[in-house]
């Protein structure tokens, strides 16, 4: 059997998510659409028989991704298939297979993953968003954008994240890193400001409430000395509004060889010159203190 890697993206907005799960919808049971089911069909129709395919980590309902990673495994004989062309085929047009490739026996997409980066954008203004962003933007207005970035200093190192995850998660830790914050302005579009967040991993809609909780001192309504406070007492009920999924991609996920080969550093670099054409800007980036 041969192991293939598939770099996938799709606009969230029709999925549960991208893990397929089983639940009743207006009194009927069966299985909602989600990403992961859509791939596995497309695959099993190259194929003609059941396969799995692992992807990195879920993604909420409504959330985006720019390259969420699966695997799945192929006999040796349809390994040399174009793998992007044949499931590009079958999928819907909201999921794309931006890569595949001929993966080591032993890769796997969510345990070896070692760092992820989300993007969160936001439209400052609440009267309009063009059309185009609608989809992809919290409209949540104009915003004390000094208070956000104190408040992201806070955010950035090794915490126990618990007031920032979500309930109905089974994973049993909640410390983890969050190696930096970036904030991004755009020449061509004034009112949007896109948030990086790069950590070793997320909780349940950690970066949707961190997006909150910095809207929320963005607002005025959370105080900047609060937020240590906030992460200590391990209380969701005082971290603030959850972000809604719309505003959220999946925008990389990191692996040892991103780190080897220097692709992990020279994103940050493109990101110091003011990241991708679309978002231009001086960014500001929060790092965990030493």
């Amino acid at each position: 059997m041969t192991r293939i890697k598939l770099t996938i993206a799709y606009v969230g907005a029709g999925y549960c998510g991208w893990q397929t799960q089983a639940a009743a919808h207006n009194g009927a049971t069966g299985e909602r659409p989600s990403v992961q089911s859509a791939v596995m069909r497309a695959v099993e129709r190259v194929l003609g028989a059941k396969v799995h395919v692992h992807g990195a980590g879920r993604t909420d309902s409504g959330v985006h991704a720019d390259a969420q990673i699966a695997h799945f495994d192929v006999p040796d004989a349809k390994a040399g298939l174009d793998w992007q062309l044949a499931l590009n085929t079958l999928l819907p047009h909201d999921i794309r297979i931006a890569g595949a490739q001929i993966a080591a026996p032993d890769f796997h997409a969510q345990h070896d993953a070692l760092r992820k980066t989300y993007l969160y954008r936001l439209w400052l203004d609440r009267r309009y968003t063009p059309p185009q962003w609608f989809p992809f933007v919290w409209a949540c207005g104009p915003l004390d954008e000094q208070s956000m970035e104190d408040a992201a200093r806070h955010l950035c190192g090794r915490h126990d994240f618990a007031a920032l995850r979500n309930a109905g998660t089974s994973v049993a830790g909640s410390v983890r890193t969050v190696a930096a914050i970036v904030r991004e302005a755009s020449a061509d579009w004034p009112l949007l400001r896109i948030w990086r967040f790069e950590a070793d991993g997320f909780l349940k809609q950690m970066a949707r409430n961190m997006m909150g909780l910095l809207v929320g001192a963005g607002q005025g309504r959370i105080a900047v000395d609060d937020v240590p406070r906030i992460l200590t007492a391990c209380d969701r009920r005082h971290r603030g509004t959850t972000a809604p999924a719309k505003g959220l991609t999946l925008h990389k996920v990191w692996y040892a060889e991103d780190l080897e080969a220097g692709a992990f550093y020279a994103e940050r670099e493109r990101a110091g010159r003011g990241g991708t054409p679309r978002s231009q800007g001086t960014p500001t980036w929060h790092k965990p203190q030493p």
